[in-house]
């Protein structure tokens, strides 16, 4: 039987395309993707994830049941690895302090993105701020397993660290968790009368992932 995010995914086919086949994902793959876009996007996502954690904190505060707590605390701390890991590769292949991190202003694609699933959030309940979650978090996990061959076949490969840790088993079942999670939301709140609006909801955030990779590549042009 399918899933709610299969379904999602399904109705935003396109947007899902151009967000995990994106040249970026297909520079990456080849080892090809020039450092400074790389460079460019880790800082963003610095930026990016703190935005989430705030997300995974309105979790908390809009919890239901202590299932929904576990889940924000949860969250909290996989983005808490994450950053660190961000911080730590911007220091070993850049040279950059947190300080120079925190410094870079966020470019305005990013503030598009997680202010909006933040509003999706505080103006919804808790399906929708899943939902605008979700091509992130079970995104990424997709993303990793496609590029983990490259790595397999390529110890030297220039990406190797960022995608082990996407296609590593922990992060995978952070996915599998999600997808199980917006399952059972959806099973207390009636989502096939709001399918439409999910849908719009899933669709931007799908929009705006394949942004945030294009970003990548514009500021690394500009830099």
């Amino acid at each position: 039987m399918s899933t709610l995010f299969d379904r999602l995914k399904s109705a935003a086919s396109e947007e899902w395309v151009s967000y995990t086949d994106h040249a970026f994902i297909q520079q990456m793959e080849a080892g090809t993707l020039p450092p400074a876009a790389f460079r460019e996007y880790l800082i963003q996502d610095y930026h990016f994830l703190v935005q989430f954690a705030r997300a995974y904190a309105l979790i908390g505060y809009k919890a239901r049941s202590l299932e929904d707590l576990r889940y924000a605390q949860e969250g909290i701390g996989n983005i808490l690895h994450e950053t660190s890991q961000h911080v730590k590769r911007l220091g070993e292949l850049y040279g950059l302090t947190p300080e120079d991190i925190e410094d870079t202003p966020e470019d305005p694609a990013n503030i598009a993105y997680t202010r909006f699933v933040l509003d999706a959030g505080a103006t919804g309940d808790l399906l929708d701020l899943h939902v605008a979650l979700s091509p992130c978090v079970i995104g990424y996990a997709e993303i990793g397993q496609r590029l983990k061959p490259a790595v397999d076949g390529d110890p030297e490969h220039p990406y190797a660290e960022w995608i082990s840790e996407y296609s590593s088993d922990w992060y995978q079942e952070t996915a599998r968790s999600a997808v199980e999670h917006i399952d059972a939301l959806a099973a207390r709140g009636g989502s096939d009368a709001r399918f439409g609006e999910i849908v719009k909801t899933f669709t931007t955030a799908t929009r705006a992932e394949a942004a945030f990779w294009q970003m990548g590549l514009d500021r690394a042009e500009n830099a």
